[in-house]
């Protein structure tokens, strides 16, 4: 059957048609479309800092709570310390995220391959390595100890290939069931900046801190092996520049910025103290050149001649070739001094030491 359309029907909707069209009432819903949208802003990705060791380290290791803050405090704020473990035993508030293992040896983490799970649970960027005191303490071979950072270090890099260390000459220990282990431990720290040396790479940094020098267990431990509040804030001190010299620099230290050591006035003067067949120990003097005006920082680039390379130093923190102050000398009052030492080796034959010092502050 034909359908019959009123005519009077047909005009009102034909009207109505009209309206719509002109009025907008037929196009698409009224919501944004996916365009219109302004994406969410990227959140900064923090760098992942995983400190390593045993009970120095973790039990509970507040060194990291000190640090921690001295980076919040300068402006690194976009940070994260990771690790399997979560002490909370110190009374700073800070990230306690650690991987420090109470009675482990680093020959045994080694061994038994237990890195690698730590790495792919937490993923860091930068791994901070206090370990080897409980295989000092057990009489292990330096070169066992040093075959099992290698082993680490090939672990951590397996997983991250521009990862990024700190390794530590260890601090002093004179437990009174150990005699030895003083002495045993100056023998395995003279060892580290050697090795440190042979595995660095440009894209994998190997670096030594030294947590040794001006570190003294009657005064900074509670036990002759675990350190005490002075013990904790002098390890943060000397983590300190090693770590914030790897971190982004955003902004503290970007050139121009009024952190940067650069904007300050400070000269560095070196000496000889003792010379040997293929090395020397140098001085360093900082010296504070304005008369008017503290300086809160220091930093000192040193050109060695052809061949010889610095193997260690102390009262001061190295990157390359620039010595940066540590946390309790980069305050120079106005026309004073202080002071670093280093250790350099030379080719056979050298003539007398010499080095050339140049110094910024701010």
């Amino acid at each position: 059957m034909r359908s019959r359309h009123h005519p009077l029907l047909a005009t009102l909707l034909a009207a109505l048609l009209v309206f719509a069209a002109g009025s907008g009432l037929a196009a698409t819903p009224s919501v944004a479309t996916p365009s219109a949208v302004a994406p969410p802003a990227a959140a900064a990705t923090p760098v992942r800092i995983m400190p390593l060791g045993d009970s120095i380290t973790g039990s509970p290791g507040c060194w990291r709570s000190l640090l921690w803050n001295q980076l919040e405090n300068a402006g690194y704020t976009d940070i994260d310390f990771v690790g399997t473990l979560n002490a909370q035993a110190c009374a700073l508030t800070h990230d306690a995220d650690n991987e420090g293992h109470g009675g482990f040896q680093a020959t045994a983490t080694a061994d038994q391959n237990l890195l690698p799970g730590w790495l792919a649970a937490t993923l860091p960027d930068i791994v901070v390595m206090h370990f080897g005191t409980n295989d000092v303490w057990s009489s292990i071979a330096p070169d066992t100890i040093l075959a099992a950072y290698t082993k680490l270090v090939g672990q951590m890099r397996a997983g991250n290939p521009a990862m990024k260390v700190l390794v530590a000459q260890l601090i002093p220990i004179n437990p009174s069931s150990c005699a030895e282990c003083a002495a045993r431990t100056v023998a395995f720290n003279q060892r580290i900046p050697a090795w440190a040396q042979g595995i660095t790479t440009a894209q994998s940094p190997v670096t030594v801190v030294d947590q040794w020098t001006g570190f003294d267990t009657a005064t900074d431990t509670n036990d002759g092996v675990h350190p005490n509040a002075s013990g904790d804030a002098k390890m943060a001190a000397r983590w300190y520049p090693a770590l914030s010299a790897l971190l982004t620099p955003g902004d503290p230290g970007d050139p121009g910025d009024p952190g940067d050591p650069g904007n300050g006035g400070c000269s560095a003067a070196f000496r000889a103290v003792s010379v040997w067949q293929g090395g020397y120990q140098g001085e360093v003097t900082v010296t504070n050149t304005s008369s008017t005006a503290p300086i809160s920082s220091w930093a000192v680039t040193l050109a060695l001649p052809t061949g010889s390379q610095l193997t260690q130093v102390w009262n001061g923190a190295l990157t390359g070739t620039t010595v940066r102050n540590a946390g309790w000398n980069g305050t120079v009052t106005a026309g004073a001094s202080t002071t670093f030492g280093f250790i350099a080796s030379t080719p056979t034959g050298a003539g007398t030491p010499s080095a050339t010092a140049t110094c910024s502050a701010s």
